[in-house]
């Protein structure tokens, strides 16, 4: 039991001190430092492409933002020339807007022409 209690303090004791030297600067004398430059350069690596990723993400999330906007209003600019379309394309329509050329709308019905079997 009094191994236990021992061993405990030495790791709250070791956490404690490791703690402290992050604070004061300690970690960074020239042995620790060649030793956790491996981690240092991964840890910042990982920074990097985190930031990369980030900015990545919002540029995306900008330009489906611009796109949506745009499909929108392409929408509703189909749906305006459709009924533009629909509308000139009425009988009574056609026959105004041929109307200056000279063209008349029949009155007469129109009449079948049967070709005889020879």
């Amino acid at each position: 039991m009094a191994i236990r209690k021992n061993i405990n303090r030495k790791n709250k004791w070791s956490i404690t001190r490791s703690f402290l030297g992050v604070l004061n600067g300690d970690f960074l004398n020239r042995k620790n430092a060649l030793r956790s430059l491996p981690y240092i350069l991964f840890i910042t690596l990982l920074l990097i492409g985190y930031i990369g990723n980030t900015h990545y993400a919002e540029s995306m999330v900008r330009e489906t933002n611009v796109l949506t906007k745009e499909i929108k209003d392409l929408r509703s600019e189909y749906i305006t020339t459709k009924f533009e379309l629909m509308f000139k394309s009425r009988q009574s329509e056609v026959a105004k807007s041929v109307a200056d050329m000279g063209l008349k709308e029949p009155v007469t019905p129109p009449k079948k022409i049967a070709v005889g079997d020879e």
